[in-house]
């Protein structure tokens, strides 16, 4: 039980795989699994390899976020929002099921990107997912951008770009107002995602982790957990 008043959350992709979506790292992940996947995550690859981008799409065309639930893990913390100590949840997850949980999406602030909508790498326009979807299924391996014609995916954030500054700011300011740090399902390896966790730390707020391996931050955490997120999160956000 976390008994602080304000509460930053970082969520990664350990708390969407009870809803059926597999993570990248752990034992049955993505990239641990199939590490030739890890070439559709990384820009200059699908910038420049035809070949890479119809097999992004390939996977997209099936990803399980389009039918995916939030489990009781992304509940507990609409939860924690309602009892108002929950300064940010900040989240590595593309998935969208935090906010369709129902936490508010002013306070979700979604350092990867977003897989329900398409950006075109030439022009900038952005479009719903939905959009383009239809286009694979009638058989378009590799669609181009309407207007323009340069190359589209997804709007998320893949190696090699950048992060939106204006969300990392957010993320930023949610911890900095927080007492407590919890990350939740997340392996801390990327940054600057796990760099929040040294924002904390070097103010002296306590680390609590949620995950089931080992991360690079558990020495210097409070309290380590690796107990299964769906029914330890709901435990550790309720008010004694």
């Amino acid at each position: 039980m976390i008994e602080a008043e304000r509460i930053a959350v970082l969520t990664g992709a350990g708390i969407s795989t009870a809803s059926g979506i597999p993570d990248f790292r752990g034992p049955q992940g993505l990239w641990t699994k199939n590490p030739a996947a890890q070439a559709m995550f990384d820009i200059d690859e699908y910038v420049a390899s035809r070949k890479v981008r119809v097999e992004a799409w390939k996977q997209r065309l099936v990803a399980p976020a389009w039918t995916a639930e939030p489990n009781p893990g992304h509940l507990a913390l609409v939860e924690l929002e309602r009892q108002g100590r929950l300064t940010g949840l900040i989240t590595q997850n593309v998935d969208g099921l935090h906010q369709k949980a129902g936490s508010s999406p002013g306070l979700v602030h979604e350092l990867h990107g977003t897989v329900w909508y398409v950006d075109c790498l030439e022009c900038g326009r952005r479009i719903p997912m939905a959009d383009v979807l239809p286009r694979l299924e009638a058989g378009d391996e590799d669609p181009a951008c309407e207007v323009c014609g340069g190359v589209l995916k997804s709007a998320t954030v893949s190696f090699g770009q950048s992060l939106d500054q204006t969300v990392l700011d957010r993320a930023v300011a949610a911890t900095e107002a927080a007492d407590v740090f919890l990350a939740v399902g997340t392996s801390l390896q990327v940054y600057p995602a796990a760099g929040l966790c040294d924002l904390a730390l070097t103010a002296g707020k306590p680390l609590v982790i949620l995950n089931a391996q080992p991360t690079p931050y558990d020495d210097e955490a409070t309290t380590i957990l690796h107990s299964p997120i769906e029914t330890t999160l709901p435990a550790l956000v309720t008010l004694p």
